[in-house]
C-alpha cells in the first residue's frame, strides 16, 4: 500500500524534483554572476585595501544588509510586482527565480567578503610590494587563495536556495515545496510529506558531499 502511494506520486514528484532544480540553477548562477563582484567590492574598498572608499563600502554594506534582513517568505510577496515585470506572472518556477535571486546575491557576497578576510595580509602586502596593480592582485592573489572559501561559499549558498525554493511553493513557485504543500498538507497525506522531507534530505547531502570534495580539491595550501 505505502509503495502504490509512493509509486502514484512519481510522476509529479519527478516534475516537481526538476523545477526545485531549475529554480535553484538560475539563481544560484545569477548570485555567482552578481554576487562575486559584489563580494570583492565589499572587501577591497575596506579601510586600509586596495579601492579603499568608505562610500562605497556603506553604501554597498547597507544595501546587503537591508536586503539580508527582510524575511524571504515577506521579500517573495514584496517582489511580485518586479517579479510580474520582469517574467510576465507571478507563479511558476522561473518567476520564483526572481525573489530567489535578489536573496541569494547579498547572501554569497557576504560569504565570498568572509572568505576574501581570511587571506593572510602578508600575502597582499607581499603583491603590492612585487609592484604588482590592484586588479592584477585581485585575479592573482585574491580570487586563488580564496578559492576553497568561494567554493564552500557556493554549497552553502546552493543548499540555502534549496530551503528558500521550498518556501516559495507558498505561493505558486512550483517545486518541491509547492508539491509536498498541495499534495501533501492540504490532503493530509504523511507519505508525501515524509517523501518530500527524504527527498531534500538526500539533495542536501549530496551538494554538501560534492562541495566539500571540489573545496579539498582547489585547496593548494
Amino acid at each position: 500500500m505505502l509503495l502504490d502511494s509512493i509509486y502514484s506520486i512519481l510522476p509529479d514528484l519527478n516534475k516537481a524534483f526538476f523545477e526545485t532544480l531549475y529554480m535553484v540553477a538560475i539563481s544560484l548562477g545569477v548570485s555567482l554572476i552578481v554576487g562575486l563582484p559584489l563580494g570583492i567590492l565589499l572587501f577591497v574598498t575596506d579601510k586600509g585595501l586596495l579601492f579603499e572608499n568608505a562610500l562605497i563600502k556603506q553604501t554597498a554594506g547597507i544595501l546587503v544588509n537591508l536586503i539580508r534582513s527582510v524575511p524571504f517568505i515577506i521579500l517573495l510577496v514584496a517582489l511580485l510586482p518586479l517579479t510580474q515585470l520582469i517574467t510576465g506572472t507571478t507563479i511558476g518556477p522561473t518567476a520564483a527565480s526572481v525573489s530567489l535571486s535578489v536573496a541569494a546575491i547579498p547572501f554569497f557576497a557576504r560569504l565570498v567578503e568572509t572568505s576574501l578576510r581570511e587571506i593572510d595580509k602578508g600575502v597582499i602586502e607581499a603583491a603590492v610590494a612585487v609592484g604588482a596593480t590592484p586588479w592584477m592582485i585581485i585575479r592573482e592573489v585574491l580570487l586563488p587563495e580564496a578559492k576553497p572559501g568561494i567554493v564552500q561559499a557556493i554549497t552553502v549558498t546552493a543548499i540555502s536556495l534549496l530551503g528558500y525554493s521550498a518556501m516559495a511553493g507558498i505561493v505558486g513557485g512550483g517545486g518541491i515545496g509547492d508539491f509536498a504543500i498541495r499534495f501533501g498538507y492540504y490532503r493530509y497525506d504523511n507519505t508525501i510529506m515524509i517523501t518530500t522531507v527524504i527527498l531534500l534530505i538526500v539533495i542536501v547531502q549530496l551538494m554538501q558531499v560534492i562541495g566539500d570534495g571540489v573545496a579539498r580539491a582547489v585547496n593548494k595550501r
